[in-house]
């Protein structure tokens, strides 16, 4: 990948980093705003407030692991590893990382995953127990 689609990919990855980091620190600022005023209240307010906590939470988890994989995308771009699909080895397409720059899988290996993940999969969506629990990215 040349240098300048390389800076290009970094660019896009440090603003989504500092996006995050901003939308995590006001939910913080949120919840913990939220937490405070609700010392006291009826059960249907206290249960309102814990949905609302459980969902912020949810939310910033999501976030955080979001986070982790951008950092990791711009450990790839300082170590010249940036765009190689870690199963196959070969480039992944610039489509594919301008549509998600954290990718790490080109997309006939994205597929195949993605594939072998639904048929061991029950109907209901668990998974079947003779399938080893691998902890596959299943956002990228």
């Amino acid at each position: 990948m040349r240098k300048r689609e390389l800076d290009k990919f970094k660019k896009l990855l440090v603003l989504e980093q500092q996006k995050i980091l901003q939308h995590l620190s006001s939910l913080e600022g949120a919840s913990e705003s939220e937490l405070s005023q609700t010392n006291t209240g009826d059960p249907v307010d206290l249960a309102s407030v814990e949905i609302n906590q459980a969902s912020i939470q949810k939310l910033g988890n999501r976030e955080k692991k979001l986070l982790s994989k951008i950092q990791y995308a711009l450990e790839k771009i300082e170590n010249g590893e940036y765009g190689t699909c870690e199963s196959c080895g070969e480039q992944i397409s610039a489509g594919r990382l301008e549509a998600r720059p954290v990718a790490q899988y080109c997309i006939d290996c994205k597929t195949e995953m993605e594939q072998n993940e639904r048929r061991y999969t029950d109907d209901d969506g668990k998974e079947d127990e003779d399938w080893p629990n691998d902890d596959y990215d299943d956002a990228s």
